[in-house]
């Protein structure tokens, strides 16, 4: 299902560069194939939908080719609280703005949701790649035609790739496929730059994604971290953070018994925060309640959702 790609390199001279949004329902693997795209850690991960909440661009730079990824919140049916809508409305907004659509669904899967989002696509007349992912989970591997060749009948995609962005199986020609869709143009970021967002953005979605791992069954979705201080100082980082959640009977879960559960997280946070900056890091974590936040507009804007 692949096609043949042109080359864009050192004897194509001109210049590409566009924006290409990684787009699909919750959970098919859009900030793993973003990780492995740039082969670093942009986006974080978590085994519970809904983790991304934010656009987050990943750059990738090559001879001649910058591709400004745009991960994107899944887009789901369920806008029943303020941050279910703002999440959709962040994808949406994602999808209208990029000259490629990457469209992620699961391998051998295909569900009302995801079909849900192929209506979001065509509507806007963007050129859609669909990435069939997670095809290192299926045995034996002939099982995986009769499915691309159902998913022709979807739509008219550009192509149909089948990749695995866990292994990073199937990535290598992908950039240079996306680069026939992208106009000429020169790069729109440093080519030093692999990503848009703050070093104190970054250091907060590690600690979220900790809080995600360690409470995945206990405390779903009404979560969130906001860094008060976040500064060099004598040779290391000083960051306090506060996590907030929206019952009082939600922060004994989050500290645990004797605040053991609490210093994991912060231990693990601290650590990789430690390692994507360089520096020894001292980390201080408190447990506030905000009653409802993620249903308020109001909170959410205040808390940094925009």
């Amino acid at each position: 299902m692949n096609q043949e790609v042109e080359s864009v390199g050192p004897e194509n001279a001109s210049s590409r560069c566009g924006f290409v949004a990684i787009v699909g329902r919750p959970n098919v693997g859009k900030s793993t194939l973003l990780n492995a795209l740039l082969g670093r850690k942009v986006s974080i991960v978590s085994p519970k939908p809904q983790t991304t909440r934010h656009r987050i661009l990943g750059i990738l730079n090559r001879d001649n080719l910058q591709i400004v990824f745009v991960d994107t919140p899944g887009l789901h049916s369920n806008e029943r609280r303020a941050m279910n809508r703002y999440m959709n409305r962040a994808a949406r907004a994602s999808l209208a703005d990029a000259d490629v659509n990457l469209f992620v669904v699961e391998a051998l899967t295909w569900t009302d949701e995801d079909q849900r989002v192929l209506e979001y696509l065509k509507n806007c007349g963007r050129t859609i790649v669909l990435i069939v992912n997670k095809v290192d989970t299926i045995y034996p591997k002939e099982r995986l035609l009769p499915y691309m060749l159902e998913m022709q009948h979807k739509t008219q995609f550009a192509a149909i790739v089948p990749l695995s962005g866990l292994k990073r199986d199937g990535l290598e020609q992908l950039p240079a496929l996306l680069a026939q869709y992208l106009p000429e143009s020169p790069p729109h970021f440093p080519v030093e730059q692999y990503t848009d967002r703050s070093e104190l953005f970054r250091a907060t979605e590690i600690i979220r994604e900790k809080l995600t791992w360690r409470l995945n069954q206990e405390l779903p979705y009404g979560i969130t971290v906001q860094i008060e201080r976040f500064e060099a100082q004598e040779g290391r980082l000083v960051i306090n953070a506060i996590i907030w959640v929206e019952r009082a009977g939600q922060k004994a879960i989050v500290i645990g018994q004797g605040g053991e559960r609490l210093k994991e997280i912060g231990r693990a946070s601290r650590l990789e925060i430690k390692a994507m900056f360089r520096k020894p890091v001292h980390l201080e974590l408190w447990v506030k309640v905000k009653e409802n936040w993620s249903d308020s507009e109001a909170a959410l804007r205040q808390l940094g959702f925009e």
